[in-house]
């Protein structure tokens, strides 16, 4: 009982430290989450005072980032999408969030580990991971404001899809190169004779991990749908999409061994366009029930990013945070520029305006302090990666964020 009690205070203390963020935040007038990430150093530099251990440990934040998480925020994100408009754009939101991807993620590896040089401290599969977790965005601020400049919906669920498609990807990439970062660090760099993946086990891992999560996920969308329509209960319909966030995650990651993510955000779609006419009555309250549940989760991210920030970071990491930051916007910027005029040919055309929104509102948010919290304190380099990621994070709100106001009403004159 006692492990009980330590755990709810933990938790309580950790939720209180997100609630004064979002007090921050209003005060500053800034974002949530950069009230939360200075409500997090805040709450860090407190625990030495009160003598609090949060709990929290590098072993069990990969658990709860990808098991309580992440669930959260991509079934949310996913059942904000308009089905009718996405099913429009679904072939340059596909061609982005996959193709666009894997660019991304290869010119960010590339200029990062040429940036710094260092093949002993920072090694290809470093520049590889950074690559994989700084490809997936989050431009939750530059939809706020795409919907307060009354922007078009089809610019607005490009985004917003080209985003969750983009985050699933990215997850999906991190988790193949993480496993090869592992078997790495635990094979010591010795070379056994075998080829860690062979082209055509890739190409295999990859298509039974998307193909099977996707299916796994779908299947839960229609169980879902049936049970809330069964149940006929605005209340038992919300706790019932709660259960098949975490449950299709856990079925598919847990039990088939298959993306999870990938399960979620099939599952969230399906209910969404199986449920379409209850969303417009019973379900109606459920959008906002499912925007307060991802507020508070993406808050708990920040505060925990602001507890594991360190000055010294800064201090000793700069460089490679700044080459970082370059990495991330140039790389996000050209291949959104190489691949948008080829959406032409596989749905309607992205006008030039909306390549430069796509382009400077690929904040990093979430999804990449998630992902890199995860990291494992056995590779060598992780803290050089976290301080990276956490750097480009902080040019993304401070920078990226305050500045796609801006852009997106001189676009709109």
């Amino acid at each position: 009982m006692e492990g009980v009690t330590t755990l709810v205070g933990q938790g309580l203390y950790l939720a209180v430290a997100a609630v004064i963020g979002l007090g921050i935040a209003r005060i500053l007038h800034s974002d949530n989450t950069l009230g939360c990430l200075i409500a997090g150093v805040l709450a860090g530099l407190l625990l030495p005072v009160i003598d609090f251990d949060t709990g929290l440990r590098a072993e069990n934040l990969h658990q709860l980032v990808f098991f309580l998480i992440l669930p959260v925020l991509i079934f949310e994100a996913a059942w904000q999408i308009e089905p009718k408009i996405l099913k429009r754009w679904l072939g340059p939101v596909l061609l982005l969030s996959t193709v666009g991807v894997v660019i991304c993620a290869l010119l960010i590896a590339l200029l990062t580990y040429y940036g710094i040089n260092h093949p002993t401290g920072f090694p290809w599969v470093a520049a590889l991971l950074t690559g994989a977790i700084l490809a997936a965005t989050d431009p939750v601020s530059v939809i706020t404001r795409l919907r307060e400049k009354d922007a078009s919906d089809d610019l607005v669920t490009l985004v917003e899809g080209e985003s969750l498609f983009n985050d699933a990807a990215a997850i999906v990439l991190f988790s193949l190169v993480l496993a090869l970062a592992t078997r790495s660090a635990v094979e010591g760099g010795a070379d056994t004779g075998e080829p860690l993946f062979g082209a055509g086990n890739v190409a295999l891992y990859f298509a039974v991990i998307v193909f099977g999560g996707l299916a796994v996920g779908t299947l839960c969308g229609l169980v879902t749908a049936i049970v809330v329509r069964f149940l006929r209960s605005a209340g038992a319909g919300l706790a019932t999409l709660v259960l098949a966030a975490f449950g299709s995650f856990y079925l598919a990651e847990h039990l088939v061994h298959v993306s999870g993510i990938l399960s979620v955000m099939a599952c969230a779609i399906a209910a969404r366009v199986c449920l379409r006419r209850e969303c417009e009555t019973r379900l109606a309250y459920v959008e906002p029930s499912w925007e307060s549940l991802a507020l508070l989760f993406t808050a708990l991210v920040f505060v925990i990013m602001g507890l594991t920030i360190t000055f010294e970071m800064f201090t000793h990491q700069w460089l490679a945070m700044l080459i970082a930051i370059a990495a991330a916007v140039g790389a996000r910027a050209l291949a959104i520029f190489m691949m948008t005029p080829l959406a032409r040919f596989v749905g309607p055309p992205i006008p030039k305006d909306w390549r430069l929104i796509l382009g400077w509102g690929g904040l990093r948010g979430v999804i990449a302090v998630a992902l890199v919290l995860s990291l494992p304190v056995e590779l060598p380099y992780w803290w050089t990666v976290q301080s990276m990621v956490f750097g480009v994070v902080l040019f993304s709100l401070l920078v990226q964020g305050t500045s796609s106001a801006w852009l997106i009403g001189k676009l709109n004159e």
